[in-house]
């Protein structure tokens, strides 16, 4: 009996200008997680794509159980009892949790559809894994971890044997990685074979069987995970050695650059405030970490700094001025740089080009237009700059259309955009979500360099190792509050859990010095 429940064998598909899959062959045994590894563009989300069905092949063949099949759209891919969780996520913004759950596997009786029977799959399937998500939520009013979920209950949703996740994890904190990992296990365990797309080697060190290796579209080998280690795996996926510590000297902070006060913002969601009368200064040469659970108020306090949200309360002061009444264009020439938490939604316009992108925040400054009009030339040097000092890899370069770059390349086109203006204050959100470990370690550098240079970093972010190895001071959010400060020098990764749950409150934040609230 063929032990294999996947092969693809021999995959080859180029797209104009690139050949993102270079004759690669993947097999994936029943009850497995298998992990896929490679750098940003190194081909994984394509080929995840052509076994569900999203791209075809230009050569080689698909077999499932040993037979061949073929999959030309994703409900083949379905009656094959493939599932996929995306990158980017498939959803429909204006639809509920409940309605993107079942959209496309309806359940009807005379033409209607049966939702009561649907409810009560998906709270029975929220409940069974964890994933707790409220069914009437509409989706563009809930946080990007909230629509993580979504995405697995609408494969779970499906009855698929054959799950394909890619990078699940970048949205999650360390808690529900933890979570979601126990899950994988049950999956393995029930006999449901796992192909898992991810650039944390801790994730795969810790939960997969075996991993495939892909560099520059071309398959590097698949080894076992019991017979490597992280350090032979960033070797293979990036082609040298990767530092996996930040080196940074000793931060010499200086005058006020960000300063806080009272800022409360209101929650779309709730009747309580997203974020509660928070206080706090950045200088400038340090960069400080606001760090917490998702979902705590950090999405809507950054939006308040940028002007995305409008505040019901407190002020905000750059470099002495204040802007709380400031538009988004007004923070962004008194100089704010801002890296957003969604770069689908606040960094890029998808539909124009690499080098329009890049421009978006200077296209109207002197030297990118003359007379009124753009000047192409001055743009498409600038662009080429960019594009080669922050290694953005795209398949014709500055022309590439946005949405047709890998998300980690995306990325890598905002930090430079945002780094590249030389702003006082770089507010930075997730900013290495859906990177591979040689472009965080490059993200790291750039972090450390700006704020040498005097720049005022915000670090918003879930990456507890992130965190502790980048950040100058930490501050811990939670329900909307700040509940703690640290110096990271000093902090354990455990204490810091403690506060991100609401466990403990330093007395400075209202709370008494290192008393536990637990309801035991």
């Amino acid at each position: 009996m063929n032990d294999y429940v996947i092969e693809m064998l021999n995959i080859t598909k180029t797209f104009p200008g690139i050949k993102a899959n270079d004759n690669i062959t993947l097999q994936l045994r029943r009850g497995e997680i298998h992990a896929l590894l490679g750098e940003n563009g190194a081909g994984k989300s394509t080929l995840m794509s052509v076994l569900f069905g999203l791209y075809q092949p230009d050569e080689g063949v698909i077999k499932k159980d040993g037979k061949t099949v073929t999959i030309n759209n994703p409900n083949d891919a379905n009656d094959l009892h493939i599932g996929m969780v995306h990158q980017h996520f498939k959803l429909v913004e204006v639809f509920s949790v409940l309605d993107n759950i079942i959209l496309g596997a309806e359940d009807t009786k005379a033409g209607f559809l049966k939702k009561k029977e649907a409810r009560k799959k998906v709270m029975a399937l929220s409940d069974k894994y964890g994933l707790k998500v409220d069914p009437d939520a509409i989706i563009e009013d809930i946080s990007v971890g909230m629509q993580q979920r979504v995405e697995i209950l609408k494969m779970l949703y499906r009855d698929n044997d054959i799950l394909i996740l890619d990078e699940p994890t970048a949205v999650l904190t360390p808690q529900e990685i933890d979570e979601l990992m126990g899950i994988m296990r049950e999956f393995a365990k029930e006999g449901k074979s796992i192909l898992f797309i991810t650039h944390k080697l801790n994730e795969i060190m810790a939960v997969a069987d075996r991993c495939t290796v892909l560099r520059k579209g071309k398959y590097m080998g698949t080894v076992d995970i019991k017979d490597t280690t992280k350090e032979e795996l960033s070797r293979m996926m990036v082609g040298r050695n990767v530092s996996f510590t930040v080196e940074k000297k000793d931060k010499l902070a200086k005058n006020v650059v960000l300063e806080v006060r009272n800022v409360t913002v209101p929650s779309k969601l709730h009747k309580h405030d997203a974020v509660r009368n928070v206080s706090f200064e950045v200088r400038a040469g340090e960069i400080v970490c606001l760090a917490g659970i998702e979902g705590n108020g950090q999405t809507e306090f950054v939006q308040a700094l940028t002007g995305l949200e409008k505040m019901s309360d407190g002020r905000i002061k750059l470099s002495g001025r204040d802007i709380t009444r400031a538009s988004i264009r007004q923070r962004a020439l008194a100089g704010v740089s801002h890296i957003p938490e969604d770069r689908h939604k606040h960094g890029l316009v998808l539909d124009y080009t690499l080098e329009e992108n890049l421009v978006l925040q200077r296209y109207f400054e002197p030297k990118f237009q003359h007379g009124g009009f753009i000047d192409k030339k001055a743009v498409r040097e600038y662009a080429d700059k960019l594009i080669d000092e922050y290694d953005i890899r795209s398949g014709q370069g500055p022309v590439t259309m946005a949405r047709s770059m890998s998300g980690g390349n995306q990325q890598k086109a905002i930090i430079g955009r945002e780094i590249d203006r030389g702003t006082p204050l770089l507010i930075a959100v997730q900013p290495t979500r859906g990177l591979d470990v040689g472009a965080i370690e490059y993200i790291h550098k750039q972090l450390v360099r700006v704020r040498d240079a005097g720049c005022a970093v915000l670090l918003v972010s879930l990456e507890l190792d992130e965190v502790m190895n980048v950040s100058d001071r930490i501050l811990v959010m939670y329900e909307g509050e700040l509940v703690g400060e640290f110096d990271p020098k000093y902090a354990t990764v455990q204490e810091l859990g403690l506060y991100m749950a609401g466990a403990r409150r330093q007395s400075r934040f209202g709370g008494k010095e290192e008393e536990e609230y637990d309801d035991e």
